[in-house]
């Protein structure tokens, strides 16, 4: 069992690999002499590197750690591939597998490093942190009595993480005190939401509609987890209950996730026909289908993208464009069009994160931006005929820190800020809201 991962940096197949044994002669004198001199370089080679170690550990100047010596041999090896191929080590391990999960243990909290200080950037809804009443602009004076003062982003969340059922003592500073008060919190399981909508309501939930009235739903995708199919079919049986009539799918800045969460997705919008294809040195072709069954087909979507769409994001832009399910509306996406594997090493104490194949859209275009690749080659999917909303750097600077203080959870009595300047949601936007003046005209056309 393993994980496939299309990140801009996931199908999931575990496997444990072994180091080539060297055949024994009668074995030898069975393979053909080209097989038979591979099989003595490959074992060359691997007494090379053995000795190069050996000799590494035991003569050089300082003492070495053995374990660091072999992780660094591993990590120049995967050096030599691409920059989507990885070691992961066993301190990193959960780590990784918490980022594909989507979900760790912890108080459930958005942090931030703001002038040297750890600031709270937003508590997720329902969580401890947001049970407790930390509210953003708060500062995390201490973390179990421990001084947060010159500590790293890293080391803080390192420390708000723990065992599920554990406790941590924060000491909190609110914006208007320069007086520290404690309160004392139980980590649990977060769920980091990956289907959000454009704003919060009252009751700080997401609210996923843009303009109710006209019909007009928005949903963000910040990335491809196990949980995002399913939540993004909830919000969607929601908007069709109260009357969509237009949805726009905004990927932008999204890197990706797992292969199997895209192709779900697809798979709610587009009725029959290719998904997505792949095709490996060592993999064998694999070609993924729609179904009829639960297929949203009666309202128009635009799906925006930006220079920052990846992997996961750009198999559902291709798919929706390929069959015109979907006007897309931005910049042309990344180009990260492979698929690694996460390989199980050491007894599942590591991993190895290995290129194995990359993937084509329904129309056999390709995705992957390979090295050197020109402007004009195929790579990533471009906006839509005369949809192209390109942001400059500025622009693009502006347009995310204004999207995360409005993502953030506002305190009592604030006033909430203000939606950012958005050209790419404007262009959205303008063409649903013509379609579906278009679509109303016809039915009085057709009423008459």
């Amino acid at each position: 069992m393993g994980w496939q991962l299309i990140f801009a940096t996931p199908l999931l197949f575990f496997v444990t690999m072994a180091p080539p044994v060297p055949a024994d002669e009668a074995e030898q004198e069975n393979m053909p002499p080209q097989a038979q001199r591979d099989a003595s370089d490959y074992y060359e080679l691997y007494r090379t590197l053995a000795d190069t170690l050996d000799q590494v550990e035991r003569n050089y100047v300082q003492p070495l750690d053995r374990r660091e010596l072999m992780e660094a041999a591993i990590q120049g090896i995967v050096r030599k591939l691409d920059q989507h191929s990885g070691y992961i080590p066993p301190e990193e391990l959960d780590s990784f597998r918490d980022t594909v999960a989507n979900q760790f243990a912890g108080i459930g909290i958005r942090v931030a490093l703001e002038q040297g200080r750890i600031q709270v950037l937003s508590p997720l809804v329902g969580s401890p942190a947001y049970r407790a009443g930390l509210q953003s602009g708060d500062r995390i004076a201490s973390i179990d009595d421990q001084s947060t003062d010159q500590m790293s982003l890293d080391d803080a969340v390192a420390l708000l993480k723990g065992p599920a059922g554990s406790q941590v003592k924060l000491g909190i500073v609110r914006p208007d005190s320069e007086a520290s008060q404690d309160i004392t919190l139980t980590r649990e399981l977060i769920h980091v939401k990956t289907v959000l909508g454009f704003r919060r309501d009252a009751n700080d939930r997401w609210d996923y509609w843009y303009d109710r009235e006209q019909g007009l739903g928005l949903v963000r995708i910040t990335a491809f987890s196990r949980e995002t199919p399913g939540d993004l079919r909830k919000v969607l049986e929601q908007l069709d209950r109260e009357g969509l009539q237009g949805l726009v799918i905004d990927v932008r800045n999204n890197p990706g996730g797992l292969l199997s969460a895209a192709i779900e997705i697809c798979d709610l919008f587009v009725a029959t026909g290719k998904i997505v294809s792949t095709a490996g040195r060592n993999t064998k072709p694999r070609t993924w289908n729609a179904s009829q069954a639960g297929t949203y087909e009666k309202f128009p979507i635009v799906l925006l993208v930006n220079r920052f769409s990846a992997s996961a994001s750009e198999v559902l832009a291709g798919c929706l464009q390929d069959h015109d399910r979907a006007i897309v509306v931005g910049e042309r996406t990344w180009g990260k069009g492979s698929v690694q594997n996460v390989i199980q090493l050491h007894g599942g104490q590591s991993a190895l994160k290995l290129t194995t194949a990359s993937y084509l859209r329904p129309s056999g275009k390709n995705i992957h931006r390979f090295p050197n690749a020109k402007p004009s080659d195929d790579w990533g999917v471009r906006p839509s005929p005369g949809f192209e909303v390109r942001f400059s750097n500025p622009e693009m600077t502006q347009f995310i820190l204004a999207r995360r203080q409005l993502d953030r959870l506002t305190r009592p009595g604030e006033k909430p800020p203000q939606a950012p300047p958005d050209r790419q949601l404007r262009k959205a936007l303008d063409y649903l809201s013509q379609e579906i003046a278009q679509a109303g005209e016809a039915v009085d056309s057709s009423e008459r």
